[in-house]
């Protein structure tokens, strides 16, 4: 598979100078030394092929936008080189390159020219970028009056009218309704089977997930990590509840079926053995029948007495989406006051709902409703198990709903 973008050891630097003089003084040629200097990028180098989907994931300020700014040629890497074969379509900031006086028929031609597209082409493909923007008649009407939504229709339709090499997406979908947020990933998919690569900055890890086979985790303008969905993501999220509290660890591991389990926290607390039980029997499942009645079963030890202990449990599927969660918060079961040495049984009593497939348990011991105030053990693929199908018609999906098709003759 073929190469269409090549980053090389990407820097980029942001120098203050005592004075503007000084400033311009170096661009002709002079040797001032700056007062101080951000470096916004530092040596960054990856590679992205035919077909292939990376996302740019971190913390803002992580260098994520400078990046996608330096691959599309709107700013010039400090040091480094970026060789592109292909054509890039780029929606890096929400109505960029668009003039709020100019209708939006008016702005694909302009934002469009500057795009490499001719007169001509705009007009052929005028009438699929409207009708695709959906926005009525104000595609007819100044962009000053857009909402951020309808300017988010407007660019990615335009950035998409033709399918590109390159495509980058820079958060700018965030802000759409869900049902455009929907026919854009679509859109992208589409173009990513047909052959274009995806370079991806977004917020919503779930799409990471769904979307992409490789994530770049960037932080202080260095990667931090390079990898497969599943452990980047899940490395990121300690990540974040790390800084918010200093005495964490994070652990990472692979299981000999391909699952990574990521475990963080102060380890205060921590979840000394979770089992899959037939409710009936009490016996261990490692495969669940669709309709079984089972229990999971975790058990946590406290090593030091804590203020407040909540346990939250969340459901996944292969990919990664969230089936179903709570937490003892949110039902009102938070235990106070425990001390050290306790031992705690927890039993989540359930019916295996679950259409066939493998699914992944995740247990959070916190402070509270969130991680981020006090993460005793969080353990993501903690768990993991099968669901088959063995006595209900067949069906595709992550849930089995209690769902019956009735017919009847209308006259």
């Amino acid at each position: 598979m073929s190469s269409v973008l090549n980053v090389e050891n990407v820097s980029k630097r942001y120098p203050t100078y005592r004075s503007n003089l000084l400033r311009f003084a170096n661009w002709f040629g002079a040797s001032f030394a700056p007062t101080s200097e951000f470096w916004a990028s530092r040596d960054i180098s990856f590679e992205m092929h035919q077909g292939e989907a990376v996302a740019l994931i971190g913390q803002n300020g992580a260098g994520k936008s400078t990046l996608l700014k330096i691959v599309t040629g709107t700013v010039r890497p400090t040091s480094g080189d970026v060789r592109v074969s292909g054509r890039i379509s780029a929606i890096l900031e929400l109505g960029l390159g668009f003039n709020p006086e100019f209708t939006g028929r008016q702005n694909i031609y302009q934002a469009g020219g500057l795009m490499g597209f001719s007169g001509q082409e705009l007009t052929n493909l005028m009438p699929e970028i409207e009708a695709f923007a959906e926005i009525g008649e104000f595609f007819d009407q100044p962009v000053r009056v857009y909402s951020s939504g309808m300017q988010a229709r407007l660019a990615f339709a335009l950035a998409t009218a033709s399918r590109p090499d390159i495509l980058i997406v820079d958060e700018v979908l965030s802000v759409g309704d869900s049902y455009f947020q929907h026919k854009s990933f679509d859109k992208i998919r589409q173009f990513k089977a047909e052959g274009t690569a995806i370079l991806l900055v977004t917020h919503s890890l779930g799409d990471v997930k769904a979307l992409c086979e490789r994530v770049l985790l960037l932080d202080k303008g260095k990667v931090l990590k390079d990898g497969p969905p599943d452990e980047v993501v899940d490395y990121y999220n300690a990540m974040v509840a790390e800084r918010e509290n200093s005495k964490q660890t994070i652990q990472q591991s692979r299981d000999r079926d391909g699952w990574l389990k990521t475990r963080s926290g102060t380890f205060d607390i921590v979840v000394s053995n979770i089992d899959l039980l037939d409710r009936q029997s009490l016996t261990r499942v490692s495969t669940a029948v669709v309709g079984q009645k089972l229990t999971l079963r975790i058990e946590l030890e406290v090593g030091r007495a804590v203020p407040k202990i909540v346990l939250g449990i969340m459901l996944r599927d292969r990919t990664g989406h969230v089936v179903w969660g709570t937490n003892t918060w949110h039902t009102n079961q938070a235990l106070f006051d425990q001390p050290a040495g306790q031992h705690i049984r927890f039993d989540l009593e359930f019916d295996c709902n679950l259409g066939p497939g493998s699914f992944s348990v995740t247990t959070a011991l916190t402070g509270s409703d969130t991680h981020l105030d006090a993460n005793y053990d969080w353990q993501d693929n903690a768990l993991v198990f099968d669901v088959v199908n063995t006595s209900l018609p067949y069906f595709v999906g992550s849930n089995a709903l209690q769902a019956q098709i009735k017919i009847a003759k209308v006259d």
